[in-house]
């Protein structure tokens, strides 16, 4: 993993500082995001160590289903799947997909995935995004607050919580809400690697240790 961590982090911050000369950021995550879960599908995953299928087809098969707005996990499969069916060879049916463009993707995307692919890197997508996404939050500022709570927040706590971590970190502050009913109240807060424990089940093992000790 590290070794896949340390391949991916001169692509990611290639892309990173492409995207932010062409004040392109939020457009470059969200398709490293849709690119990274395209080749973990199963039926890519095959296409992707296929000798059969060269690194110009495989550039092109991620680009159209990328342009193909965010498929379901069947689409790319029942697709091959089909073609496999009907005795049309693998490769013959990359190029049917290739050629079958619904929309025009930016031409710096395909570039960066046909680098990849000639590199034979396409698989190393997921960390490439981990990695984006961590040069956007230090470049914007941003830090992500893990928030569980025994209740959903309301609006008021929610905007309360939210400036309040903001202005303690000096940071745009990005929630991520869950509900957890066992913590009987108050809430958990985890931010980087800082947790606070202010729910009420906390609370009580907090008592309970101080009253046996």
């Amino acid at each position: 993993m590290a070794e896949l961590s340390t391949l991916a982090r001169p692509y990611a911050k290639a892309a990173f500082d492409h995207a932010k000369e062409q004040n392109a950021i939020n457009e470059w995550e969200d398709f490293l995001l849709m690119a990274s879960d395209i080749v973990r599908d199963d039926a890519f995953i095959g296409l992707l160590h296929n000798p059969a299928i060269v690194a110009s087809q495989k550039t092109s098969v991620l680009m159209d289903v990328y342009t193909s707005q965010r498929p379901n996990n069947s689409t790319l499969a029942q697709t091959l799947q089909t073609a496999a069916s009907q005795g049309v060879d693998v490769s013959a049916a990359a190029q049917v997909l290739a050629g079958s463009k619904h929309l025009t993707a930016n031409k710096a995307l395909s570039n960066f995935i046909s680098q990849l692919s000639d590199n034979n890197r396409l698989s190393l997508l997921p960390e490439i995004y981990a990695h984006y996404s961590k040069l956007k939050s230090q470049e914007l500022k941003q830090i992500d607050a893990y928030i569980t709570s025994a209740y959903p927040l309301t609006e008021p706590q929610r905007k309360s919580l939210q400036e309040s971590l903001a202005i303690s970190t000096g940071s745009i502050v990005i929630l991520h809400e869950s509900v957890d009913p066992s913590l009987l109240g108050g809430a958990t807060i985890k931010v980087g690697d800082k947790f606070t424990d202010g729910s009420v089940r906390g609370k009580l093992k907090q008592l309970k240790t101080q009253l046996t000790a």
